[in-house]
């Protein structure tokens, strides 16, 4: 998806020349309220937005929208009202749904003006948050369609926003579509070397990477890499990129992704529909490749190290079997009783590179578990940590960005359920607690660093367009790790 240009002016919303203006309305008793944008322009059109709106009986939930023409009352020649709940509610939470069903309205629509940021809180935060809901939830991916949507929104105006907020709203909405883009692309465009190659690419944003190969990947002793790559015809890869600050650093944080380009499940083979969606499993690879690119470009004095292992999981002839026993860069011996647990193979392998660099806290994000999307749905991440500090600061993150997490236990009686009759464990647990016993099993290879997991199975991805949410891959996580390295160099929790 080509991202709009996105400008800022403190010009009066009626002046602004525009395709399309997006003015916010509020719930007020049984009927609405108009903000002070939405006044001024209604006072220049006589009155008749208003009685459109009271005519039409219109609701002003946050995002629904209803547009009339403005018959040249102002510069914009269309007018959009953009419900925004009761004024006494509204938050940053709202203003990125909001603009998000507008700016989704308007997506065919040239030049877009907004003037939804007046609900009285943080303009700053307000001007993100705004640009965010309306640049992601505008988001499509044609790529392969024959006839891709046509027009689309070129440029939004953002009516009395903050430039440095805008600047910092596009880079972070620019990342998450990357992310979506990455985890939207079809499996066969994308195997391990493709998405190695496009690692690359984003080293031109002022990032060090380094690319293993199947050589050095054996070299280098990455038996969980090398175990579930066995039975696909496309090599692993193992992919590190590094964002070192200009100055002095505040900070050293690693990042690990999942990078499952396809999970047929091996030889624990996946039901056919089960399958369908698996070109998605290595969003937590897209989620933390994007987020470094985002680093790069705002520049904090935090030093970042992110470890992506990518591969197939496929049934080949080679394919690793039920009951065989690999050994994981830490030297950590693990009996594989079910090939699709094969994410927590490939990250005991990344969480163990990235422990050697020592960093001040490790975060790993993965589409691991069903059994978390059981516990929390479709909309919360799992988080794991064995740090309270470092869990806080997630947690912080991921409400700054409007991406929820909910911290769920690492109970340490269920370690027994992985113990293995021949290895130092095995890959799966007992029936219950799935999420739970997978986290634990990633908290062998982190060398007792601070550390926290985001299982991101649910809110990878959507299967409906809501809010900021597109249908498809959704890019979770990558905005709350950018603004959890930020706190880093903010000195912040």
């Amino acid at each position: 998806m080509r991202i709009p240009t996105v400008t800022v002016t403190d010009t009066p919303a009626g002046e602004v020349e525009a395709d399309v203006v997006l003015v916010g309305v509020h719930e007020e008793g049984d009927g609405f309220a108009l903000t002070p944008p939405a006044r001024m322009i209604d006072e220049a059109m006589d009155g008749s937005l208003s009685r459109f709106l009271a005519d039409v009986a219109f609701e002003p939930k946050p995002g629904r929208v209803r547009t009339v023409a403005s018959d040249g009352a102002v510069r914009a020649r269309l007018v959009a009202a953009v419900g925004l709940g009761p004024a006494g509610d509204i938050s940053v939470d709202v203003l990125r749904r909001s603009a998000a069903g507008a700016a989704r309205s308007a997506r065919k629509q040239g030049r877009v003006s907004v003037a939804l940021i007046d609900f009285g809180g943080d303009r700053r935060a307000g001007t993100q948050a705004v640009i965010e809901g309306a640049l992601l939830g505008s988001y499509t991916f044609d790529d392969y369609r024959s006839e891709p949507d046509a027009p689309r929104t070129t440029e939004l105006v953002i009516v009395g926003g903050d430039s440095g907020a805008a600047a910092r709203g596009r880079v972070l909405s620019e990342a998450a579509v990357l992310a979506r883009d990455l985890a939207n692309t079809p499996a066969g465009e994308l195997p391990p070397r493709e998405l190695a190659a496009r690692a690359l690419d984003m080293a031109e944003e002022g990032l060090e990477a380094e690319i293993w190969d199947l050589a050095r990947i054996r070299e280098e002793r990455l038996g969980g890499l090398l175990a579930v790559s066995a039975g696909s015809v496309e090599e692993p890869r193992l992919i590190r990129l590094t964002y070192r600050p200009d100055g002095p650093a505040r900070g050293h944080v690693a990042l690990v992704g999942k990078g499952i380009t396809f999970d047929s499940g091996g030889l624990s083979i996946k039901t056919a529909e089960g399958m369908e969606t698996m070109k998605t499993d290595m969003s937590g690879a897209a989620a933390v490749l994007a987020a470094t690119r985002a680093i790069a470009m705002l520049k904090p004095d935090v030093v970042v190290t992110t470890v992506v292992p990518s591969t197939e999981n496929m049934p080949g002839g080679g394919a690793v079997k039920p009951g065989d026993v690999f050994r994981a860069r830490n030297g950590k011996s693990v009996e594989i009783l079910n090939t699709d647990a094969e994410g927590r193979l490939v990250l005991a392998d990344g969480l163990s590179l990235a422990a050697e660099h020592e960093p001040d806290a490790m975060i790993d994000v993965a589409t691991l578990t069903g059994a978390c999307v059981v516990a929390l749905g479709p909309r919360y991440g799992g988080l794991f940590s064995n740090d309270d500090d470092l869990a806080a600061r997630v947690e912080a993150a991921a409400t700054a960005a409007g991406e929820p997490v909910w911290r769920m236990p690492l109970v340490r009686e269920y370690r027994r359920m992985l113990d293995s009759e021949v290895a130092d464990m095995k890959n799966i647990g007992d029936r219950h607690g799935g999420a739970i016993t997978a986290g634990l099993f990633l908290s062998e290879f982190v060398a007792d660093r601070p550390w926290a997991h985001l299982d991101i199975a649910g809110p990878a991805r959507a299967e409906r367009t809501d809010g900021w949410t597109v249908k498809g891959a959704t890019g979770f996580a990558t905005r709350t790790l950018v603004e959890m390295v930020d706190s880093f160099a903010a000195g912040t929790r």
